[in-house]
């Protein structure tokens, strides 16, 4: 089952409109950062993530921003993905957008429902929101799981560096 954890609001001035929500309903706020298709502000009552958005142009939006105000989307995290897409596309919804790559820690996958209207999904979760899933380091490789292949390709990684810092040097 996917559970709502996003709203993002298109907005004309972000900073404007983080100090209101933060003065008027005391919700957290995350630093200003630019993405591919928007200045965001993140904010936060620990469960749900509120984004606000300042696009750049119709890439990733669907909207011109110079004129759209208000609730762009929003958002459900699922605990499988490919899953969840299926399911959305059985009942008729459509892809729209990848914001990022799969791997990445704040990837959405964005669909449109019958209407139009855009809604997005992932697994990971949302900044500031108490279901985000923390980034899992890889496990350290013991010593007795090392292979021959392994060394030999080291070895050869080594070797490759040293030309191309002789290579540098020479110049």
């Amino acid at each position: 089952m996917a559970r709502i954890r996003h709203i993002a609001l298109a907005v004309k001035d972000i900073d404007k409109t983080a100090d209101f929500y933060e003065k008027a309903l005391g919700l957290k706020r995350s630093e200003k950062s630019e993405g591919k298709t928007a200045w965001r502000i993140y904010m936060s009552d620990g469960e749900v993530n509120l984004a606000l958005l300042q696009y750049k142009s119709e890439v990733g939006s669907g909207i011109d921003p110079s004129k759209f105000v208000g609730i762009h989307h929003f958002g459900f995290q699922c605990d499988d993905l490919p899953k969840q897409q299926k399911q959305i596309e059985a009942a008729g919804g459509e892809f729209f957008y990848d914001l990022g790559d799969p791997d990445d820690d704040d990837f959405e996958r964005k669909f449109k429902d019958p209407n139009g209207i855009i809604f997005d999904v992932n697994w990971k979760g949302w900044t500031m929101t108490s279901s985000k899933v923390k980034a899992k380091k890889a496990p350290a490789k013991s010593a007795a799981k090392v292979t021959k292949a392994a060394v030999k390709r080291s070895s050869r990684s080594v070797g490759t560096k040293r030309r191309n810092r002789a290579a540098v040097r020479a110049r």
